[in-house]
Formats: structure tokens, sequence, C-alpha cells
């Protein structure tokens, strides 16, 4: 009786750190596919930026790109997942939804413009979802209380559906707003 006790208490620590594993493991894949698109949108636009015909000339370059990732990869590469991998390089670029911690840190390099791709915390599915939200201080509030608070995209829609950024501005002054969408809420306990 004693032994499968302590058969089973060993079983679980074992179940327990292979847990964990995979999910640093996701964690890992997940930051990577985030700073890989990442990189795919600055190549976009760079090349985009050194065409003739900006507008005709980006279209076709991103049907194409899509033609060729897509035949050497499977799907995943449509000419919309391209447009957004594009439109998320754009968007966190300047480091404009980045917390006020990651903006210390690119201060103090040459390129301000430059993103620390280590402050890609979320999921892809998560930035997809903080993009269309056109103030960026909301979407500041919402990537850090998402990241500070395990949201998954599914939690971060409710809330921002719920208009918790909303509601909370209306009850604060200017200075704490700006500490809202720098730090997210501050908890007194």
């Amino acid at each position: 009786m004693a032994n499968e006790i302590l058969d089973k208490d060993f079983h679980l620590k074992i179940v327990e750190l292979l847990k964990k594993a995979r999910q640093k493991v996701v964690q890992a894949v997940n930051h990577t596919m985030v700073i890989t698109y990442y990189e795919i949108g600055r190549m976009i636009v760079e090349e985009q930026q050194n065409g003739k015909d900006r507008a005709e000339y980006g279209k076709e370059l991103i049907n194409e790109l899509s033609k060729t990732l897509t035949k050497e990869f499977g799907k995943g590469f449509s000419s919309t997942n391209l447009k957004q991998m594009r439109q998320f390089f754009l968007s966190y670029s300047k480091g404009q939804t980045l917390s006020d911690d990651s903006k210390q840190k690119r201060q103090t390099q040459p390129d301000q413009s430059q993103v620390l791709l280590a402050d890609f915390k979320l999921s892809w599915s998560h930035y997809l979802t903080l993009m269309r939200i056109d103030d960026e201080n909301e979407r500041s509030f919402y990537e850090i209380e998402s990241d500070k608070n395990n949201w998954s995209v599914r939690e971060l829609q409710r809330q921002y559906d719920s208009a918790l950024y909303t509601r909370l501005t209306l009850s604060r002054n200017k200075e704490k707003l700006k500490e809202l969408s720098e730090k997210g809420i501050v908890r007194a306990w």
C-alpha cells in the first residue's frame, strides 16, 4: 500500500514535469512564429518601398510571394496572411504598443525604431486581434493585460468587447491613463 502511494506520487511528478515541458515547447514555437512573421512583414515592407509603382508592385509582390510560399510550405501563406504580417511589422516596428519597460530598453539602442523581438510574448492569434485596435494606448493596455493575466485569445476578445479599457479610462485622470497604457492595471493588493 505504501509503495502504491509512493509510485502514484512519483508518477504524478513525472506527468507534471512533462506537461510543463510541453507548455514550454508550445510557447517557444509560438514565439518563433511571431518573430518570423514580423521579419516577413519587415522584408515585404522594405521590398515594396523599393518598388517603382508601389501600389501595383506591392499587390503583385504579395500575390507572387503567396504562390511561392504556399507551393513550398503549404497552407498559411495566403495573400491575406502576408498582408497581416506586413501590417504586424508596421504596427510594431516603432514599438508603438510594447510595454514601457520594453521602450526603455530600446532607447539604449542606436536605432530606436527596431523592436526587441523578445518583447513578443503573445501568440500570433493574440497579435491578429490586437492589430484591429486602432488606438495605440488601448492596444498597449490589452497587450500588457493579456500577458500579465495569461488571457487566451477568447478572453482578450471578451475583455475588449466589454470595453474594459474604455470603462477604466472614464474613471481615471490623464496621468493614470498614461500609466494604464504603459503598465496595465496596477493592483494594490
